[in-house]
């Protein structure tokens, strides 16, 4: 482990080759609030002229992706996008891979929900659709036109993942088996996680782009910050965790750097700048 901040980024060039694709987390990695932070899309720009892919690496629904994310992707600076968590990927020319979840796997996750008396949602390719609704979702659907409340839309539409929204911070569906079906409960927020087949995970995402690159995976970088960057950051040569990282995720980190407040993306790769080879 490796802890990164600006005065150790003249270190960094000598001993790491440029990757050849790096990862990025979305939120509290390259946005704060949904929002990219003016200096980390800076940096994507620059890294754009060099011959580095840059590709996001998320569990957001393809769906609700920011907008100035997507506009990074329309405009050539990002190359590709990996969303629902390894479950869908794609570039401006269209689908990569995609891994829908069987009718048997969503039978078992929304009866695993109900049991549990919690609303969740399911993603697909164009929508986020709820099982149920209360005062602050009737918020959100009302402000986001991917949105609405549906309890049968996984019956009949491809879906990719489930996200489950829990009563309190104790309240986190421990007492689930999920392994037993397959499944598996990958926590994002304190009172949030994703449901998904137990195989899946960004890691798996990076392997299909890897191989839609042709690069290998221990030529790869990936920031993250949160439990669902964990196989990411297992499978990737260089994997740098952001300063205010899950505590297992640091763990699990080849370098530590900065929060994004503290440029902790730019004390990693700004020796890059130079060292990558210019398009």
């Amino acid at each position: 482990m490796f802890i990164v901040d600006k005065a150790d980024t003249a270190t960094m060039s000598p001993t790491l080759p440029a990757p050849k694709i790096i990862f990025f987390d979305i939120d509290d990695t390259l946005s704060r609030n949904g929002i990219i932070a003016e200096h980390n899309k800076a940096t994507l720009e620059q890294l754009a002229h060099t011959d580095i892919k840059l590709v996001i690496s998320t569990g957001r629904s393809k769906a609700i992706l920011p907008a100035d994310i997507l506009a990074l992707l329309d405009a050539g600076v990002l190359d590709a996008i990996i969303c629902m968590n390894g479950q869908y990927s794609f570039d401006r020319s269209g689908m990569i891979s995609h891994y829908p979840l069987t009718a048997e796997q969503t039978d078992k996750i929304a009866y695993l929900c109900k049991q549990s008396k919690l609303i969740h949602k399911f993603d697909s390719a164009t929508h986020i659709v709820w099982s149920g609704e209360n005062e602050r979702l009737r918020d959100y659907n009302a402000r986001t036109p991917n949105s609405f409340v549906d309890p049968d839309y996984y019956k009949s539409n491809t879906v990719y993942q489930c996200s489950v929204f829990f009563n309190s911070q104790e309240d986190k569906m421990q007492d689930v088996d999920f392994a037993k079906d397959e499944l598996k409960l990958v926590h994002w927020h304190h009172i949030g996680a994703d449901i998904l087949p137990i195989d899946a995970s960004k890691a798996r995402g990076i392997k299909d782009m890897c191989q839609y690159y042709g690069a290998d995976v221990s030529e790869c970088m990936a920031f993250g910050d949160g439990m669902n960057d964990l196989e990411m950051f297992d499978l990737v040569g260089f994997a740098v965790a952001m300063g205010d990282a899950q505590p297992a995720l640091i763990e699990r980190a080849d370098f530590i750097t900065g929060t994004i407040e503290e440029f902790g993306i730019q004390a990693v790769l700004e020796p890059f700048y130079a060292t990558a080879s210019i398009k």
